[in-house]
């Protein structure tokens, strides 16, 4: 794999991992409003989940479209071929 693939599959696996965190907070702050929060409130905290939820999924998709485009590169690459 090229030194800019590597750079981009980086780029890709660090936005990953920052949506990751930001859904798992926005779900923490989903289900702590369900004892907490008024109706209004709740509703809120659900639709910024879902808002980073689907941030967290395009991301993913993202990925996986890298990876399936580079998968022929480096098994070739892997088994010495150029």
């Amino acid at each position: 794999m090229s030194r800019r693939a590597r750079d981009e599959f980086g780029m890709l696996q660090s936005d990953v991992r920052e949506l990751a965190v930001s859904r798992s907070t926005a779900l923490r702050l989903f289900v702590a409003s369900r004892y907490a929060a008024t109706g209004l409130a709740q509703r809120e905290f659900w639709l910024e989940f879902i808002w980073a939820d689907q941030e967290y999924r395009a991301a993913v998709g993202k990925l996986a479209r890298f990876c399936a485009e580079h998968a022929g590169s480096t098994r070739r690459r892997s088994l010495g071929a150029p």
